[in-house]
């Protein structure tokens, strides 16, 4: 196989033909992909034992069960089945990045005593690990995650503070969403609904009056809505939504489950759940969110570009501060065009 190690500028310049006997080249577009359809087979090997989340060189195993013994044996099985394949596809391992985390209900359950020892290494047993990106702890807390986000952010802020020779909002607005929203943004869907998401707000909030020149104690209520900028609790809401939006067909309508004409029947089906830890999830809470919506947006479910445009113009007129406040909106009192105080 012949892979190109550069790129053809111009008639000039060409890169340099080489063969590759095995591998890619380090930083080669295809390597990824080539990757990806070499160790496709992987979740075969373990799929009866556990399920597996593959992206590039990144892989994650899921392992559940209620019994203590299955679970404890299921590990090894899983473990021995991928030890196997490794060997097979003349492929290792980087222990010193690989860690094993146990999910837990609450602070009262304790961790299933387990050490695992696999190709004479043992595996880091974590309380939290990065996944594309994101903080996840034992419990999904996702203190750890907005801890960590916090400390980039308030890295705009310094950035965003050194912009302040930029004679045009344009050029705020555009420095804003490219050192801060961007940063915020990532993965708001899961982390959206901690209580340590007030933290984002408050840097939010600095950002915003260094953007504006205000006072310190200045409210940012009418600052959020003269320069268009949802809060990060409206961009939460405004990023669950449109998910709901696009994987509308994962969700079920009143309208589906019975045939009774309801003023109802728009809402979003709520899943069975009484588990505080799945309520908080992406699922639950789109739906939850979805169904005190005006009715004036959710007409526009099926309608992706209209619902969007409708969705942000009603999350811009209301500076959100925390989740209560959206519930504490009378959906059926509330219009897109009309602006509530709080």
């Amino acid at each position: 196989m012949k892979l190109c190690t550069g790129f053809k500028f111009n008639s000039k310049l060409t890169s340099e033909w080489k063969r590759v006997n095995y591998g890619v080249p380090q930083g080669s577009v295809l390597g990824p992909l080539l990757f990806s359809i070499y160790i496709n087979d992987l979740p075969r090997t373990i799929n009866k034992y556990a399920e597996s989340v593959l992206y590039a060189d990144d892989t994650s195993i899921i392992i559940a069960n209620m019994n203590v013994h299955e679970y404890k044996h299921n590990i090894k099985l899983v473990m021995h089945e991928i030890n196997n394949w490794l060997v097979n596809n003349l492929l290792t391992v980087n222990y010193n990045k690989t860690y094993f985390l146990q999910f837990k209900k609450n602070k009262k359950q304790k961790d299933v005593p387990l050490q695992i020892v696999t190709a004479n290494s043992l595996l880091i047993n974590s309380n939290s690990t990065k996944f594309l990106g994101l903080m996840i702890d034992s419990m999904l807390t996702w203190e750890e995650h907005i801890m960590d986000l916090s400390h980039k952010l308030n890295k705009s802020c310094f950035a965003i503070r050194a912009t302040k020779t930029f004679p045009t909002w344009k050029s705020w607005k555009m420095v804003y969403y490219l050192y801060f929203h961007s940063v915020m943004s990532n993965g708001i869907i899961f982390w959206g609904t901690s209580p340590y998401s007030n933290n984002i707000l408050r840097i939010q909030k600095r950002i915003i009056r260094i953007m504006t020149n205000s006072l310190k104690r200045e409210s940012c209520r009418q600052l959020y809505k003269q320069q268009q900028i949802l809060t990060v609790y409206g961009q939460y809401i405004y990023s669950l939504l449109m998910f709901v939006v696009k994987f509308r067909e994962v969700f079920s309508l009143n309208s589906a489950i019975h045939d009774r004409n309801t003023r109802y029947n728009l809402n979003l089906h709520f899943p069975t759940t009484n588990l505080k830890l799945v309520q908080r999830g992406v699922f639950y809470s789109g739906v939850k969110i979805f169904n005190h919506l005006p009715p004036g947006i959710k007409d526009y479910f099926r309608e992706p570009k209209r619902f969007k445009t409708k969705l942000r113009k009603f999350l811009l007129e209301h500076s959100l501060y925390s989740l209560d406040e959206y519930f504490k909106i009378n959906p059926n009192e509330t219009h897109s065009t009309n602006i509530i105080q709080f």
